[in-house]
């Protein structure tokens, strides 16, 4: 499967703000490689293994993970305002995607170069 074959299969009440994001993460994350991994779409830095970034359409919500505790941890103060597990930030209606703060964290993560995810 391809990111192009998942979004297709997102519900379409979802889908604008998925297309949306992936956009967003091409655009920012230059340097990453877009994959397929665990069924959703994840970045991994070129020449690395493990992803930084992914996201997914779940049955709830739109998850967006960030795996890098470092930027987590970097955001915190704009993190505790949304809905955020230990790695996952998760949006219940599609039109309340706070994308500002996705390019910022995308931004902050193609900066950060290598480092650990979790």
């Amino acid at each position: 499967m391809d990111v192009a074959t998942y979004l297709a299969a997102v519900p379409e009440t979802r889908r604008e703000a998925l297309v949306r994001l992936r956009a967003l993460c091409l655009e920012e994350l230059t340097g990453f490689e877009e994959r397929i991994a665990y069924g959703m779409p994840v970045y991994v830095r070129a020449g690395g293994t493990d992803g930084e970034i992914a996201w997914a359409n779940q049955k709830q919500y739109i998850s967006f993970y960030l795996l890098r505790t470092d930027v987590r941890d970097a955001f915190a103060d704009r993190l505790a305002a949304h809905d955020m597990g230990k790695a996952c930030l998760r949006f219940r209606n599609p039109a309340k995607v706070d994308f500002d703060l996705l390019r910022d964290l995308l931004r902050a993560t193609a900066r950060a170069g290598r480092g650990e995810a979790c």
